[in-house]
């Protein structure tokens, strides 16, 4: 009993983590359109937003901090390791940027230029922008 119970915890174990609905997040972009667009580089608005936080489109892949937009010191010392955005990342700062910012920087006082937090759908929301490229 004891090596099929091993083996039934090394086979979870080796899953893929819970991914997120692209199709949920898409949705639940209109609360992040206040600041965020996600215009593609020809122009075209895939989702239009506002322009005072950076654009969205092409976040997945692309360095922390690196487009043509006034960051914040902290975000800007987490690009400076040379941190790149995937699901996982993504989904970690917009659950708390704060926090997140903290935990990267390992500064008490960071803070994140983004005080919105998304606690609920932040999986679904990196599915989603892991789309737009």
């Amino acid at each position: 009993m004891k090596p099929l119970l091993t083996a039934a915890l090394l086979a979870l174990a080796t899953l893929p983590a819970h991914a997120g609905d692209a199709a949920k997040g898409e949705a639940d972009f209109k609360k992040c359109r206040a600041c965020h667009s996600a215009i593609a580089p020809d122009g075209t608005a895939v989702q239009k937003g506002g322009k005072t936080a950076p654009n969205l489109f092409g976040v997945l892949g692309r360095a922390v901090a690196s487009t043509d937009f006034a960051y914040g010191e902290s975000i800007k010392a987490v690009g400076a390791k040379g941190l790149v955005w995937d699901e996982a990342l993504l989904t970690a700062y917009i659950t708390d940027p704060t926090a997140w910012l903290k935990e990267q920087t390992g500064d008490a006082a960071a803070k994140a230029k983004m005080t919105f937090k998304l606690s609920k759908g932040a999986e679904d929301m990196a599915a989603y922008l892991a789309t737009l490229k």
